[in-house]
């Protein structure tokens, strides 16, 4: 056997049909599967998602789905990393989200360094198509889906919420929502931003691509829920993007929830312990809110 028929023969399952690892039980109550290919495009990486699942044992009834989106500027950050403040969280941040009831799926996205958008945003949705089908043997419901995401991820949560409006709900922290307009340190002119990396070019070379990836622009009627929480002193990513998203959103009648935080920098640098875990929780119960909990 040679040629196209041993390649075929010898190529790895597909991710909609290849068997799902065992689940391991790290923390009381929870079971995590990691490391679970959810797509293999064409001269990409496999991408790969975590699970963090509610329970010992599987429930017969489905439990709603946290599609959590890492930072990093685009180019940098992992899939299972919520950020600076809760990285020595024991339990750590999924395994909470998870034992309030809530399955978490961490999702791998192509960075900037491998590919332009829209990748991310198709990686994301394909992440989300991929839970569905996987859905009844994971015992997650993804019609009960809040993305939640933080700084470039809080910026793809949002696109992704704005792209699939039958999703529950999005929790947004510090996230951009504007790639066209001047903002902060930002500027679309430079060629040397994570934004223009993203994009493959200075956002006001490319107006229509700066467009496309800007939350802002995408808002329409029947959005889901946002909350978009964000700190007035954040110099990373200039306020005013999560206050002129939450301006869009309700101007086209959608529910929007900003919360800004006072002295939080970027990553909730800044704040005491008991700040970043009152924002934590309040995000959770959002979360569990619109996921019908």
């Amino acid at each position: 056997m040679t040629g196209p028929a041993l390649r075929t023969l010898i190529a790895a399952p597909d991710p909609d049909v290849a068997p799902l690892p065992p689940a391991a039980v790290r923390e009381p109550g929870v079971r995590e599967l990691r490391g679970v290919p959810y797509l293999q495009a064409a001269g990409s990486r496999p991408l790969e998602l975590d699970l963090w699942l509610p329970g010992t044992t599987p429930d017969p009834a489905p439990a709603p789905l946290v599609l959590f989106v890492h930072g990093g500027a685009w180019f940098l950050g992992r899939r299972d990393d919520m950020g600076l403040r809760t990285r020595r969280w024991t339990p750590g941040p999924f395994a909470r989200i998870a034992a309030a009831g809530c399955a978490v799926a961490c999702v791998d996205y192509r960075l900037s360094g491998e590919a332009a958008f829209p990748a991310p945003l198709d990686d994301l949705r394909a992440a989300l198509r991929w839970l569905t089908l996987r859905g009844a043997e994971l015992g997650v419901d993804t019609g009960r889906t809040v993305v939640w995401g933080d700084s470039a991820g809080g910026h793809l949560a949002s696109l992704l919420a704005l792209a699939e409006p039958s999703l529950a709900g999005a929790v947004i922290w510090y996230g951009p929502s504007d790639l066209t307009t001047a903002r902060g340190h930002f500027t679309p002119e430079d060629p040397a931003t994570p934004e223009a990396r993203l994009l493959g070019a200075a956002p006001a070379s490319a107006p229509e691509r700066a467009r496309a990836a800007s939350p802002v622009a995408q808002v329409a009627p029947g959005a889901p829920p946002f909350l978009l929480v964000h700190g007035d002193a954040d110099t990373m990513v200039d306020h005013s993007h999560s206050a002129s998203l939450a301006a869009a959103l309700r101007q086209a009648g959608a529910e929007a929830e900003l919360w800004t935080v006072p002295g939080a920098d970027h990553a909730w640098h800044g704040l005491d312990d008991a700040e970043v875990e009152s924002v934590f929780t309040r995000s959770l119960e959002f979360a569990r809110g619109r996921a019908g909990l």
